[in-house]
């Protein structure tokens, strides 16, 4: 029989899991293990890098060990991971010559400002498909390499190597042997021309970064080179995705117009373009959804820095809940929100508002509120920050969404979801499976490895969990719309 499973490594920010699928996109199993974060100086924040790959490394043989699944019976690997965040490490001894600088690190704030009077800066949108903003891969190394001892020295006698998360998995998974990313990850950087599809020779030069660190970058269903760590028998590593781009192709995002938004750490709206480039001019932006035998899909992406983490703020620093799930419950207590908003900017503001020295702010507090009014202020953040998103998308594309499918861990909270669909009044689908990003790379390792023929078998294997329609009137929604939007201008002030 041939081997039909296929692994799922999905690298997130706050945790990362090795999910085993089958033939049918049916999960077999998952293990999953938490990653610590540092913050050094407010808006700095890390990762060790080896954590990341020791963790991934672990939950990929306890999830093999729980079943009677082995090497051998794996047809190919798929990698999702957090996107932007940056690692650079030593080629010979395989080690980080820094943590890894997260994508919500702000630290590069005043080296964007700075940029801005090159001359590069107003091709970048346009090269790019991205902003100038500390969230992207560019300035993280720049800073790396200027405040590493000898780390420009030695990055230009092509000692170094830069990677995303995914690249540096790749690179300690086929022990050295390949120095690839894929192009939706590359495309994050803020140094690949997209339009080209190539590393921009003008933006490397502007950023004084040099080429021999960059790695090659291939299709998301390609042969990324096979790894032995976790039995007898040679895996093939057949495709990798940055986590949004990965969640759009396991949501099966694949006509033109539909869209989907992924609520981890943080929230995520992609819009399939098709073949065109889209550029916004709301402040959104341009990237690539994938490109599989050569044949691009483009995309119009809007993020926000605060979903799930805004749940862990009340959880773990405020303390008042044990569990993620409680916020649901807590919500349910009130009828209205009695005026109370989070912004949660707590490492600025993305999209469409690129405020990335914004600080959160809680507005509408009185004696009485409690942990219910916090609960629901968090939930209502992520439905508002959404409308925000949807709007600036809207406006960039005049046809609409009519239908927005729905992942990532914060999906399963039912009373988020419904208030989602009232607030930006259109029907909301969640997936039976929401890991979609874990799913979406089992898909294309499948699909290079000859478990699924084409998209189309990979979207009939999709499964719908439960809709949410609109229910709240009109005048109720303008209403507490308007009463964030205040909210926002007063932290903008």
């Amino acid at each position: 029989m041939p081997s039909t499973y296929l692994l799922a490594i999905d690298q997130g920010t706050t945790n990362c899991r090795a999910i085993i699928f089958d033939a049918n996109l049916r999960q077999v199993t998952v293990h999953e293990l938490p990653l610590q974060q540092s913050y050094p100086k407010p808006g700095w924040v890390e990762q060790d890098a080896e954590e990341m790959f020791d963790k991934t490394l672990a939950c990929c043989r306890e999830a093999l060990k729980k079943t009677n699944i082995t090497a051998r019976d794996i047809a190919g690997i798929g990698i999702s991971n957090q996107r932007e965040t940056t690692i650079i490490w030593d080629k010979t001894t395989d080690k980080p010559i820094y943590p890894a600088i997260v994508w919500q690190d702000r630290r590069t704030s005043g080296l964007c400002k700075k940029l801005e009077q090159n001359k590069i800066a107003s091709q970048l949108q346009k090269k790019t498909g991205l902003l100038l903003d500390p969230y992207f891969s560019a300035t993280k190394i720049m800073w790396i390499l200027d405040h590493v001892p000898d780390a420009r020295a030695r990055a230009e006698r092509g000692d170094l190597l830069f990677g995303t998360v995914d690249c540096f998995l790749l690179w300690k998974l086929t022990g050295g042997k390949v120095h690839a990313t894929d192009i939706t990850n590359a495309a994050r950087t803020l140094l690949f021309n997209i339009c080209e599809q190539c590393w921009d020779k003008e933006i490397l030069a502007a950023f004084n970064i040099p080429s021999a660190i960059l790695p090659n970058v291939r299709d998301n269903a390609v042969d990324f080179g096979t790894t032995t760590l976790l039995g007898d028998t040679a895996i093939p590593i057949a495709g990798m995705a940055g986590d949004q781009q990965a969640a759009t192709i396991g949501q099966a995002c694949f006509q033109h117009g539909t869209a989907k938004v992924t609520f981890g750490t943080g929230g995520f709206l992609v819009l399939n373009t098709g073949d065109s480039i889209l550029h916004s001019a709301n402040n959104l932006l341009s990237t690539i959804a994938y490109r599989i035998n050569g044949e691009t899909a483009y995309a119009l992406e809007g993020s926000f820095f605060a979903a799930g983490v805004t749940v862990k703020w009340l959880r773990d620093t405020l303390k008042i809940i044990k569990t993620a799930a409680e916020t649901e419950l807590l919500a349910k207590m009130l009828d209205h929100n009695s005026g109370v908003y989070l912004v949660p900017a707590f490492t600025g503001l993305g999209a469409p508002y690129w405020e990335p020295d914004a600080h959160a702010a809680i507005f509408g507090l009185s004696r009485s509120s409690g942990p219910e009014q916090f609960a629901r202020a968090a939930l209502e953040s992520v439905a508002y920050q959404t409308r925000d998103l949807i709007d600036a998308m809207t406006a960039d594309f005049p046809t609409g969404i009519t239908t927005l499918q729905v992942d990532g861990g914060m999906a399963a909270n039912n009373w988020l979801l419904q208030f989602l669909a009232d607030m930006l009044n259109i029907h909301i689908t969640r997936p039976a499976c929401i890991e979609t990003s874990a799913m979406g790379v089992a898909c294309l390792a499948g699909l290079q490895t000859g478990v699924f023929s084409s998209l189309e078998d990979i979207a009939r294997h999709r499964k719908v969990g439960r809709e949410f329609k609109p229910e709240m009137n009109a005048t109720e929604r303008d209403q507490l719309y308007k009463g964030w939007q205040e909210a926002v201008r007063q932290l903008l002030v």
